[in-house]
């Protein structure tokens, strides 16, 4: 998959694709049904924002994503797309009107030969363009639009709220049922306190900053280490949280990967979130902590193994 950071000056190679237009939070089961209907005997493309527009209107407001730009890039690319277009939501691109971002940036800049949106997309300056507005906008242009229905799951819109409503109420599966795949947290693993390899559990920490956050607790897990010599997928058991035993007030993401041995420091990882095993606690001391730690890794290793 070849990633783009603009509109303009596109290599020639790059346009005429036809692609699916929107934000792609999650790339759920309804973004994929958006995907799908892009795809056909042209490039299949992804035209996506960067940061998302609410973090650019409101960027004080509490964190909602659900995966970073690099988890949605690797998510994308494992769907087959050829060209993810990432475009800089930035004064420019929010003050076009929406005659003006389909002049510029969709016919002029890149040159689409078909664009798919959901039926609840909106474009254009204060949110002006609805889907038929952009139907109408492209095919004066000569530019095959399409216009994808939502997607429901036993009555339930399959939606990003949904899927934040499921991870905070601690239902990974559910929030999986949704979005067609495990979420995952993917990042950089970063240097830590190293108290986990004092406790005889090295863990792989990770940042957790600027995403929705799923109920706080311990997790079965599955690990793909994307980078470094150790590629490949492993299981293990992670806590999110802010490890209250030891005082902390920061959530961050620590996996422990069964059977491994390694230093992963500065490498790129990808945990799904399996099931919901418990909340935080604090303990009284050490020797109560392992054991909780050592059961929480049999159960954990119960409940993947029957995957």
């Amino acid at each position: 998959m070849r990633e783009h950071f603009h509109w303009q000056g596109l290599d020639p190679s790059a346009r005429g694709a036809s692609v699916a237009m929107g934000n792609f939070d999650g790339v759920h089961r309804g973004h994929q049904a958006v995907i799908d209907l892009a795809r056909g005997a042209a490039p299949l493309g992804i035209v996506t924002f960067e940061p998302h527009p609410r973090q650019f209107f409101a960027p004080g407001a509490p964190a909602f994503r659900l995966m970073n730009a690099e988890a949605r890039a690797n998510r994308l690319a494992r769907l087959g797309v050829d060209h993810l277009f990432q475009l800089p939501f930035d004064a420019t691109l929010a003050g076009l009107t929406p005659e003006g971002f389909v002049d510029q940036v969709l016919h002029d800049g890149l040159g689409i030969a078909h664009v798919v949106v959901g039926a609840d997309f909106r474009f254009g300056k204060d949110r002006a363009g609805t889907a038929p507005d952009l139907f109408r906008l492209c095919a004066a242009r000569g530019i095959r639009c399409t216009i994808a229905p939502l997607v429901a799951d036993n009555g339930t819109e399959i939606s990003s709220t949904n899927i934040r409503r499921a991870l905070t109420e601690g239902r990974p599966r559910d929030a999986a049922t949704m979005l067609g795949h495990w979420h995952r947290i993917d990042g950089e693993v970063l240097h830590g306190e190293k108290r986990g390899r004092d406790l005889g559990f090295p863990t792989a920490n990770m940042s957790v900053e600027g995403l929705h956050l799923p109920r706080l607790g311990v997790y079965a897990v599955l690990a793909d280490i994307l980078t470094g010599p150790h590629r490949g997928s492993y299981r293990g058991a992670a806590s999110l949280g802010v490890r209250p035993m030891f005082g902390e007030n920061r959530p961050n993401l620590e996996t422990f990967l069964f059977d491994f041995k390694g230093d992963l420091y500065g490498q790129h990882l990808s945990i799904a979130l399996v099931d919901y095993l418990r909340p935080e606690l604090k303990f009284d001391g050490l020797p109560a902590l392992i054991a909780q730690m050592d059961a929480d890794c049999a159960r954990a290793r119960q409940i993947l193994s029957a995957l």
